[in-house]
């Protein structure tokens, strides 16, 4: 396999793992959203402490500190990081699961924006005109709510940029995610020794919390993985599946309301990903018979 394909298989994994992963946050309602990010934090840092003590690759994490630009990158992906998953968790903590799907079919736009500005990347006439259904669908939830959505412009706006950065960390992906994770660590353990964040927890909330290092760093690896092999407008679209996901459980299981306007705005996004998706398939095709050619002549 190579590594477009790869990295496409990475991405697409990353993205429904996060999305599922709602119901894993939704367990933890009740408790204190900063506490559990501060758990957070501080059981990925475990768990990556482990992957790179068997990897040994703790030298190439070292490295970081002696390139100041690199050093400043990686502060601001971590910043950004931690802004995403507060916002996240705080939402799915709260009953507002489908204003996290608002958010997530903002952050594509925001993606393929930066992909065509920074990185020059071309759109094909598909990408377009899902693109541009995407922003007529965000323009009717954005006044279906009748007030800016802050949570849902916090989470595009956070990923877009923790996007960004990290096709520009020359990083492998264990020591990125530890150097990001590093950045907010000493943070998180003054909020825990200052502000007890598991009183109250159910016996399942406590067994659940130490898991959060293993949830949070197996899907960040998967998509730190995809970031440099796919182009910026690919990442954007296959994240599309994580506000399906949520969209589907914020109506079917946690009963949020799904009002006609929310309904025209998720369909025309759909429409938009069912354009791209014809095109993907076909060029696939044509690329496949392409190669088939030439290998016979």
């Amino acid at each position: 396999m190579d590594d477009a394909r790869s990295g496409v298989v990475a991405g697409a994994t990353a993205y429904v793992l996060w999305g599922v992963l709602t119901l894993y946050w939704h367990e933890l309602r009740g408790l204190d959203a900063f506490g559990l990010i501060s758990w957070r934090i501080v059981w990925s840092v475990a768990v990556l402490a482990v992957a790179l003590l068997i990897t040994r690759r703790w030298r190439a994490l070292l490295a970081v500190a002696s390139d100041r630009g690199l050093v400043l990158r990686v502060v601001v992906a971590g910043i950004m990081l931690t802004c995403n998953w507060t916002t996240y968790v705080w939402c799915v903590t709260h009953g507002r699961v489908i204003e996290t799907a608002l958010g997530y079919f903002l952050s594509p736009i925001g993606l393929v924006a930066a992909g065509v500005v920074a990185y020059h990347e071309r759109l094909r006439a598909s990408q377009r005109v899902a693109l541009a259904l995407a922003v007529v669908a965000v323009v009717v939830l954005t006044i279906g709510y009748g007030a800016p959505p802050v949570f849902a412009l916090v989470l595009a706006t956070t990923w877009t940029v923790y996007g960004v950065l990290k096709k520009t960390v020359p990083l492998g992906v264990l020591e990125s995610l530890m150097a990001e994770c590093l950045v907010v660590a000493p943070f998180a353990v003054v909020f825990l020794v200052l502000h007890p964040s598991l009183q109250g927890a159910s016996t399942l909330q406590r067994a659940l919390v130490p898991c959060t290092g293993l949830v949070t760093t197996v899907p960040l690896l998967l998509f730190a993985y995809a970031a440099p092999r796919v182009p910026l407008a690919t990442l954007g679209w296959l994240q599309y599946s994580v506000p399906t996901i949520n969209l589907l459980l914020g109506v079917f299981l946690y009963d949020e309301a799904m009002p006609t306007w929310r309904l025209v705005g998720f369909a025309l996004v759909w429409i938009g990903l069912a354009v791209m998706a014809v095109d993907t398939v076909r060029r696939g095709r044509r690329d496949t018979a392409r190669r088939a050619l030439l290998n016979s002549a």
